[in-house]
């Protein structure tokens, strides 16, 4: 099992603390919402609304989610071209999700910290930093295993298999995978079990184990079409009750019908 430090509010201003650099280095490459040329890779208009929104708002609760908010724009830089652009916009995801952070803290908001570390895991990822990458994850993790949100502790176990399969841990790595196949399997899901088999693969790709990976993808590909199956059936399901309903609605509607017919005969009969 992995180690986690517990995520109380002494741990929280320690974090921003030792992030503190970083913040202040990110600032000097900070970008203003509209002083970016290229706007159809980001909503720059949604951004600098949500800073509008964010310079009006008192109250701290509202402040983490418009943080997050922003941070989920800037989060859209895997659609620009530009690598300089591109790390700006990670940097300002990393420096609004830290306020983001600071914010939740106050509110112990188990949720809003969790989301939080699962982008700063993503960013630090994407920037290779594995070391802060695999640190935020496991505070995720550790998150979702107190709330036993088990779809969770299942995408948190992928990414940490990700970043340490990226480091060449890859005993630790096929760790992290099979807990996730044992989570997803005992609690019968079949989304995640899916999920869980296209990482397999993906790892076996990376350490050039061709057999494995081809069967982990057979396995994904029968587990997906098992879900489509299933979701037709349910469907056509539906539309037979939905059918029987509509049949039985008819029969009272002409019985109704039928009585009232018979009733008006029997009226004008015995007025002969």
């Amino acid at each position: 099992m992995n180690t986690y430090m517990p995520y109380t509010r002494k741990t929280i201003l320690l974090l921003l603390f030792l992030c503190c650099s970083y913040s202040l280095f990110a600032s000097t490459t900070r970008i203003d919402g509209l002083g970016v040329q290229d706007q159809s890779n980001t909503n720059l208009n949604a951004i600098d609304s949500l800073k509008k929104q964010l310079s009006s708002v008192e109250d701290d609760s509202l402040k983490a989610s418009l943080y997050s908010q922003i941070a989920a724009q800037y989060l859209k830089y895997d659609s620009t071209v530009n690598k300089r652009e591109r790390h700006t916009y990670q940097n300002e995801a990393i420096s609004n999700t830290l306020s983001a952070i600071h914010h939740y803290s106050k509110y112990d908001d188990s949720v809003g910290l969790r989301n939080s570390f699962d982008v700063l895991a993503k960013v630090y990822h994407t920037q290779h930093k594995y070391i802060q990458a695999k640190w935020f994850i496991i505070q995720s993790n550790s998150i979702s295993r107190i709330l036993n949100d088990n779809p969770n502790i299942i995408a948190s176990l992928l990414e940490m298999a990700s970043i340490k399969a990226d480091i060449k841990d890859y005993k630790l790595a096929v760790h992290d995978l099979n807990e996730a196949l044992s989570i997803s399997s005992k609690n019968h899901m079949p989304k995640q079990e899916a999920d869980v088999q296209l990482h397999y693969a993906l790892f076996y790709n990376v350490t050039k184990n061709t057999e494995k990976a081809a069967a982990a993808m057979k396995r994904y590909a029968a587990i997906n079409d098992s879900i489509k199956r299933d979701n037709e059936a349910r469907t056509l399901a539906k539309l037979k009750t939905s059918d029987s309903l509509q049949q039985v609605k008819k029969k009272v509607y002409m019985s109704s019908s039928d009585k009232k017919s018979f009733s008006t005969a029997m009226i004008l009969s015995s007025s002969l």
